[in-house]
């Protein structure tokens, strides 16, 4: 049973994995944090649903359409909540993202209803590893999120857009006048994430077999975390810490009682937090 909870803890904590990777990018370049990214999930999950149960598109169709739907919607909030504010400070686009979560959230219980909408079964084979049965359903999240953080790395190291990226984020007035273009690079910042962020959606609609409007809640709150406890700018630290959220809880739920497990998860955060402010693989501030 540990093999089979470890093996659920890494496939979940790969999805809060990629969700936190687009909070790393949001607040890597824009310095800024945004708490619509669960919404935009949900967006992504219902997409996804709709892709396989209405249209009766293949996964990897689904899996691409809820990316393409998140990107879309990603590129609208940084263009109305984001970029009018820029210089406002930190707090009006805050405040506008918690309402454009509200909004959104709201819309899709208006438009879908607050009940859960099953998602068709895939990948329902298994086979036994260690001991266990292990689903090829579990291997294919496992492997499709590795190809989008290979993919991402790629992007911001081998590539013209990546390299603009970085330099916005270390300092966006010096790659302006450098000649970047600031604005769209905050824009596909903004578009990349949400577009992750969408993925892990339908990922985990396809994984649990049901979306509901209220899902991005606590995935958001569970992708925000990982981030923090990763290091707030740091990609492999928010990798990290969305595989050990996701390990944790359900170790907890094998050895303790599946209500703690949000407890024990959110406890070892404030722990590491508390020993390591700036999060596992952060880089500390230097006092000025």
């Amino acid at each position: 049973m540990l093999v089979a909870q470890l093996i659920n803890g890494l496939t979940q904590g790969s999805l809060y994995a990629l969700i936190a990777l687009g909070f790393v990018l949001i607040f890597g370049t824009m310095n800024l944090v945004t708490f619509a990214h669960g919404e935009v999930f949900m967006v992504g999950a219902f997409v996804g649903c709709f892709a396989l149960t209405l249209w009766h598109l293949p996964w990897y169709a689904a899996l691409a359409l809820g990316m393409l739907a998140g990107w879309t919607l990603g590129f609208c909030i940084e263009k109305v909540a984001f970029r009018p504010l820029r210089a406002a400070g930190h707090m009006p686009p805050l405040l506008i993202t918690i309402g454009l979560s509200i909004i959104l959230r709201d819309l899709a219980v208006i438009l879908f209803g607050a009940e859960n909408r099953s998602v068709p079964s895939l990948f329902d084979q298994t086979f036994p590893l260690a001991g266990v049965q292990v689903s090829l359903l579990q291997i294919v999240i496992l492997a499709l999120v590795g190809v989008l953080i290979v993919g991402l790395h790629t992007l911001l190291q081998h590539t013209e857009i990546g390299r603009a990226m970085r330099a916005t984020a270390q300092d966006h007035e010096a790659a302006y006048a450098m000649g970047v273009n600031v604005n769209r690079i905050f824009s596909l910042a903004f578009a990349l994430a949400s577009a992750l962020g969408a993925a892990a959606g339908v990922l985990v609609g396809i994984y649990y077999n049901a979306v509901y409007p209220a899902m991005g809640v606590t995935a958001g709150l569970k992708g925000f975390a990982a981030c923090i406890f990763g290091g707030l700018t740091s990609i492999p630290g928010a990798i990290l810490g969305g595989l050990i959220i996701g390990v944790v809880e359900n170790l907890t739920v094998q050895f303790i009682a599946s209500g703690y497990r949000d407890v024990v998860a959110f406890l070892v955060m404030v722990v590491v937090l508390v020993v390591r402010p700036q999060g596992l693989l952060g880089r500390k501030l230097r006092a000025v």
